[in-house]
This record gives structure tokens, sequence and C-alpha cells, in this order.
């Protein structure tokens, strides 16, 4: 299987397909699946600031794209001095698909994503009407 550094260089190399001439803040992110297959985000700014998505979403949502819909761990690489975390936005994006999610982050301990984001919003909470 795949080690955390192993993770994390892959999300270095991610890094490096970034588009942020605004901010200057580059971060990839190297999503693991269940059967072991890793896909890669960058972030992408974009002039209209709002529209911007983050590295870990980016994998995500290829991740989605491509079929996949079980997680074992993100790791997320940012400049070396950087301290690099998902944001709320990420967190709740990748907690749709469970909250026992392994975050690697260079630098820091290794936590859950359910430790990030305690009592997050799911599809459990969704009322169903037979809709």
């Amino acid at each position: 299987m795949h080690t955390p550094a192993e993770l994390l260089r892959k999300a270095h190399a991610a890094r490096e397909h970034a588009y942020a001439p605004y901010s200057r803040f580059t971060v990839g992110a190297a999503l693991l699946t269940e059967g072991g297959d890793v896909i890669t985000g960058a972030n992408v700014e974009n002039a209209s600031y709002g529209l911007t998505m983050c590295a870990e979403r980016s994998a995500l949502f290829a991740a989605v794209s491509q079929g996949y819909r079980s997680f074992e761990a993100i790791a997320i690489a940012g400049a070396p001095d950087a301290v690099v975390t998902p944001c709320g936005a990420c967190r709740q994006a990748l907690a749709e698909f469970g909250d026992d999610l392994r975050i690697i982050r260079e630098g820091r301990a290794e936590v859950v994503l359910r430790d990030l984001i305690p009592e997050a919003f799911g599809p459990e909470h969704l009322e169903r009407t037979g809709v």
C-alpha cells in the first residue's frame, strides 16, 4: 500500500500543477482510494475569487468523476514552510464520503477527518421524503 511519505510525494508533485497567480499559495493533494489508487489535484485560482477550487476538492471531484466513492487517506502539500490543512469547505466535501478519512499533512500529526469537522452535516441529516 502507499505510505504517508509516498502520498506526500505525490501531493508535492501535484502541487507543481497548481494555478495560483493571485495568492501564490500553491497546494497539491493526493487522495488514496479504498482500492489503492491515488488521485491527485491542485488548487486552481480564478480572478473571480469565489470560483477558486482547493487542491483537496480538485482531487475529490476528479476521483468521484472517475467512479470512486470510498477513500482511505488524503495527503496535502504546500510550500516547504507553509502550514496546510483542509479548509472548512474541503472538510465538508470530504465528509460526504465518510469521516474516517486519514489526513496527512507535512510536519503535523496525522489526524482523522472527524477530528477536524466533528458532527459534520451529512446525507443522514437529510429528510427522506420519497423523492
